[in-house]
């Protein structure tokens, strides 16, 4: 173990005897920094998806069975026949620390050093990783007002950051503020909801590219689906989609 590392380590230990901070999933000490809000135990309970996990090509949702990895690209749930989007894919479930991460995030702009490293790891396998440009799902003004920042922005800053692609939080933006979706909408009200709810204002930066929208979770893919229909209309070439969750 390196001079850094152990340096490290013993920074997270004085920092959790000094400032105990309790997992925001069970309430044990967290020890280390990079794990965010919750502890390492919670972390590794949680459901994180790799690249063996039998998935719809298209939108990311597990699927059962498995086929033959040349086949893989084929698979198709139907259900998202007609999103916009090129491909979807999530970290992992939303449950346990990666929904205690997603909750912390919309109160406080920070994103953990495991969370960061999560995203990369997804976005660095195909599909996503032929992504030449990244962008946020934007806030439309008056909620960015209330809140004060985009956990998108975050999360896709963070990313940026790791996978050294071009991060682009100005082209796409939300022109119609609707109302948040509430649980137990059905998709269809989720859909109408965000309909023509985005444009883009520099397609010049948007044309031929394969832009990566990053958000937090996904639910039923409607928001996503809208912005990579505006994103198309503009020129993109392709648009990936790579969430921190989905329920499962």
């Amino acid at each position: 173990m390196g001079f850094v590392s152990k340096t490290s380590m013993l920074y997270d230990a004085t920092l959790a005897l000094v400032f105990p901070q309790a997992c925001a999933v069970c309430s044990a000490s967290v020890e280390e920094r990079a794990c965010g809000v919750a502890c390492a135990a919670c972390w590794q309970k949680t459901r994180i998806f790799s690249e063996d996990d039998f998935v719809c090509w298209r939108c990311g949702v597990l699927a059962p069975g498995t086929v033959p990895e040349e086949k893989r690209s084929e698979v198709r749930c139907r259900r998202c026949d007609a999103e916009h989007y090129t491909a979807a894919r999530a970290c992992g479930a939303y449950e346990g620390a990666l929904r205690a991460s997603v909750l912390a995030l919309k109160r406080e702009p920070h994103v953990a050093a495991r969370l960061a490293q999560l995203l990369f790891e997804t976005q660095q396998r195909a599909p996503l990783n032929s992504a030449t440009r990244i962008m946020p799902v934007p806030l439309h003004p008056e909620r960015l007002r209330e809140r004060g920042f985009t956990q998108a922005a975050m999360l896709g800053r963070a990313l940026a950051r790791l996978a050294g692609l071009p991060f682009d939080e100005w082209s796409l933006i939300r022109t119609i503020h609707t109302e948040k979706h509430r649980v137990g909408m059905d998709a269809l009200a989720r859909r109408e909801s965000v309909d023509d709810a985005f444009e883009v204002r520099r397609p010049r930066l948007v044309k031929d590219e394969c832009v990566l929208l990053v958000d937090d979770v996904y639910t039923t893919g409607a928001t996503v689906s809208s912005c990579a229909g505006a994103l198309h209309r503009a020129g993109a070439q392709e648009v990936f989609v790579l969430t921190v969750a989905r329920p499962v």
